[in-house]
């Protein structure tokens, strides 16, 4: 790419080659929308308190948080409490949370599923300068304990069926600090005195809003470089590290994606209304929310159950999305399989009204205009399926597989992007652009907030100044950046050089200047006959197999050749055996001798069709009929692969593999 002229990104710094055994660093780029410096933020917003006030002032009567009224079981329509609403509690809380004598700096922790009260808790969080720190059980077993203590939280927030999760972590995390535990709902008297016995006050919500009455504290100045929260991550082994997050960050993000939006005339407005779903433990959900916050526009909470998600979504009928790829995978199956058991008159006419569509927007059209006759007549079913007003799918945490993005695309009706961040990156650094076919299968060029290079990895073969094309890790700077890890400055030192951020993720600039992420850097292993295996590339590859819903790859220096462990496509297999008059269930498919020849004969032709190396192919498998899950520890929150729990749970099937061959 060095010389070259890209149509979404500008050179702003030359390509360096490594000196005394550093690496070479590749071109420094950034959106061609800055191309002469980045946005100033917006005059007095120096806090996300700021943006939350100005649209209480611009937007008083809009509905901002909805829930639907549970009736005898089920859930009926959404109740909305209005931005004036929400702002008159956030006060109460706010005065409540200062009788309890925390103040500005103090950490406040917050536990539990997306609803009302957890953005009130946030935004009292936001209005009064405390940290606010998400609790996220599903970190791995005694994380909340480990946070409360290392943040040293001193009142927590915490919804009515997690109160246990917190009472586990007495005495340890009442030592020195909390003292307060306020329910969403109602508490017990068995709780309270199970507190009272350490030490804690334990409130009801309404309990707790009592204290603050006809109590005044001025809301202290917060200024930008202030901490706003402290996010704790999983990653893949030992405790969660505490990404400390600024104002500053997040106000950033906030600006870029809005110039970005304003840009191609999508921008979000007081109209939107986003459902709201991803945990805002996580920072991808938690800007999304600040974002449409600052729009004046309106947040749905869902039901806590993934089976009622659709439900939820068709009573919302949001303009806005975001998922995970799972959530994705999810949906795609189903209308596959509901396309599938139409009929063949209607599958026939969904195949050409979506050949039809598909060709005219690889033509350059965008997805409204490609084929609207059809968008009537056939994909209008999809949409209403979607609530009717969808207009946007965003995907994070993980790779969207390019078959699922493409049709996706097509039959919604709304733009699908693939993005990419981290949380040390404030979420998004980089977004597809809708209509951009060829940006499928990558997380598009970099957000006009951050500037991007790659570094180049020799041991694994990427060189961040080859034309052919770049690839390197990749690295990233910006007033986005975390302001480092909480109480942890050598692992800070690790990831952080000279003003970038070392995000660990190989990366390959694509010809327009998107990125497609290819590999993870320490993903490495070595073969016996001394050839190293980048794993993620790998399973990359494997999983455009149509038959292959999630595969994990595994070797070692011992060894010299691979073995995976693979969630084969229920449908795929189903029908292969079918065809081949293989019977059971598909827990005794996946254990026939013939399903994992089958499995290995296809992705033996996916490794051949990408024209793998011999040491590269799978050479046994294992079909595992249950989806990879956080349930057994084999999955982070944003669904990463835990690769030494894996080896763990597997260790007796992998040998088993070995054996066989």
């Amino acid at each position: 790419m060095t010389g070259e002229t890209k149509k979404y990104i500008v050179e702003v710094e030359k390509a360096r080659e490594g000196e005394n055994g550093k690496p070479s660093i590749g071109p420094v780029y950034r959106n061609v929308l800055v191309k002469d410096g980045f946005r100033p933020l917006p005059q007095g917003f120096d806090s996300c308190w700021d943006i939350f006030y100005h649209s209480v002032k611009k937007y008083p009567s809009n509905r901002m948080l909805g829930e639907r009224k549970i009736v005898k079981g089920k859930a009926g329509p959404y109740v909305w409490l209005t931005y004036k609403e929400v702002h008159d509690t956030v006060l109460q809380v706010g005065a409540s949370i200062r009788s309890r004598g925390v103040a500005q700096g103090g950490r406040c922790g917050i536990l539990g599923a997306n609803c009302s009260n957890w953005v009130i808790s946030m935004q009292a969080c936001n209005a009064h300068g405390l940290f606010c720190v998400p609790l996220y059980d599903t970190l791995g077993a005694g994380a909340v304990q480990y946070i409360i203590s290392h943040a040293q939280i001193s009142i927590a927030f915490v919804e009515e069926t997690k109160i246990s999760e917190v009472l586990k972590s007495f005495p340890c995390s009442t030592e020195e600090y909390l003292k307060t535990i306020v329910s969403f709902g109602k508490v017990t008297m068995e709780q309270k005195e199970a507190s009272a016995n350490f030490g804690v006050n334990m409130y009801s919500w309404n309990e707790f809003l009592q204290l603050g009455i006809n109590k005044k504290y001025e809301l202290p100045t917060k200024k930008k470089t202030d901490i706003c929260t402290i996010m704790y991550t999983s990653g893949t082994t030992g405790n969660p590290k505490g990404v400390m997050i600024s104002h500053e960050s997040i106000l950033s993000i906030i600006s870029g994606v809005n110039q970005q939006l304003e840009s191609m005339n999508e921008e979000f407005s007081e109209a939107d209304v986003y459902l709201s779903y991803l945990p805002l433990a996580h920072i991808f959900d938690r800007v999304m929310e600040e974002l449409f916050i600052s729009k004046g526009a309106s947040i749905g909470f869902w039901q806590k159950d993934i089976k009622q998600l659709l439900d939820d979504i068709k009573e919302l009928k949001p303009s806005v999305i975001s998922a995970v790829p799972r959530v994705l995978d999810r949906i795609y199956s189903g209308l596959v399989e509901k396309i599938s058991s139409a009929g063949i008159l209607k599958y026939a006419l969904f195949n050409a009204a979506y050949s039809y569509k598909l060709w005219y927007m690889n033509k350059g059209y965008k997805h409204h205009e490609a084929a609207p006759i059809f968008d009537k007549l056939v994909f209008n079913k999809v949409k209403e399926g979607l609530g009717g007003n969808l207009r946007l799918i965003q995907s994070g945490a993980a790779p969207l597989s390019p078959n699922v993005e493409t049709f996706l695309r097509v039959v919604t009706c709304a733009n699908v992007l693939q993005g990419y961040g981290l949380t040390e990156t404030c979420a998004g650094s980089f977004v597809a652009r809708p209509n951009e076919l060829s940006m499928i299968g990558t997380v598009g060029p970099p957000l006009p907030v951050v500037d991007v290079c790659l570094e180049s990895v020799p041991e694994m073969g990427y060189d961040a100044l080859s034309g052919t094309p770049p690839r390197g890790e990749i690295c990233i700077r910006g007033k986005c950046l975390f302001s480092g890890y909480y109480k942890n400055e050598d692992l800070t030192k690790e990831v952080m050089n000279d003003e970038w951020f070392h995000t660990g993720d190989i990366g390959e600039w694509q010809p327009d200047g998107s990125m497609k992420i290819i590999d993870r850097k320490k993903n490495i292993f070595k073969l016996s006959q001394g050839e190293y295996v980048s794993v993620e590339n790998l399973e990359s590859i494997y999983s455009l197999s149509s038959t292959v819903d999630a595969i994990w790859i595994y070797g070692n220096s011992y060894e010299s050749f691979l073995v995976a462990v693979v969630n084969p496509n229920l449908e795929s297999l189903k029908h292969w055996a079918e065809v081949n008059e293989v019977s059971g269930d598909f827990n005794t498919i996946c254990e026939d001798p013939r399903a994992k020849k089958y499995i290995i004969g296809e992705l033996t032709k996916i490794g051949k069709e990408n024209k793998l190396k011999g040491f590269e192919f799978i050479k046994a498998v294992y079909l595992d009929p249950t989806p990879f899950d956080m349930e057994r520890d084999l999955l982070t929150p944003t669904y990463k692969k835990k690769r030494a729990k894996f080896f763990k749970y597997y260790q007796n099937v992998i040998e088993d593999m070995y054996k066989s061959k």
